[in-house]
């Protein structure tokens, strides 16, 4: 009924985050969606945003997936869906809330190609040391990328736990006034060999930074 509803007007449910403050899921012709107060955390413009990374990967010789920020977990979705990919994910996401509507509302949830680390991503990047051959950065509350996320430190992390030959896909959802720091992350990961692609409005919205290693 809601499905139907939804043709005609949004159907919009609330749940509240101590994490990510008031979210929304919404029924919107036909498709359901997660939002945050400002911004799509899964299933619209996001999903939109990432499936054009995806598209820029080769994802033939991806064998193991880490991504940072589940959200709803939309880009489970599209690797399963749209690029069949049956292999290994594994997902970080800090707020439990998050994990619980991804699984109840989106029916995401750990199996044996998927496992969930309910887990600060920085520290997780930071004391891990297995390597993944695809690196996803979707790390943002509301409409902007905490600051610890854009520091070099965090970015050492990630290259450590990226295999030499892997991607990193950045979706970097940040203010204007955080602009310089995309462009300074950009030119950093090009001085650790790798060829950076930054792609700005993307979607009309964010800047993507993309690096494979050569």
């Amino acid at each position: 009924m809601k499905r139907l509803l939804s043709y005609i007007y949004p159907v919009t449910k609330t749940i509240e985050s101590n994490y990510s403050g008031k979210l929304e899921i919404t029924w919107y012709n036909g498709k359901k969606h997660l939002n945050s107060a400002n911004a799509n955390y899964s299933y619209g413009s996001l999903q939109r945003i990432l499936k054009f990374g995806l598209k820029k990967i080769d994802l033939s010789k991806v064998n193991s997936v880490l991504i940072l920020g589940l959200g709803g977990g939309s880009v489970i979705e599209t690797l399963r869906q749209d690029f069949n990919y049956s292999k290994l994910i594994e997902a970080v996401e800090l707020d439990p809330v998050i994990i619980d509507i991804a699984k109840t509302e989106f029916g995401i949830e750990q199996n044996e190609t998927l496992k969930i680390h309910c887990a600060d991503a920085y520290e997780f990047v930071k004391d891990h040391s297995k390597t993944f051959d695809l690196i996803i950065v979707d790390l943002y509350i509301d409409l902007d990328v905490p600051n610890k996320f854009l520091d070099f430190n965090f970015w050492d992390h990630i290259l450590a736990l990226k295999n030499s030959s892997g991607f990193i896909i950045f979706n970097a959802a940040v203010k204007v006034s955080k602009a310089d720091k995309i462009i300074s992350i950009s030119n950093y990961l090009k001085t650790k060999v790798f060829k950076v692609e930054l792609y700005d409005n993307v979607n009309n919205t964010n800047t993507v930074i993309i690096a494979k290693g050569l």
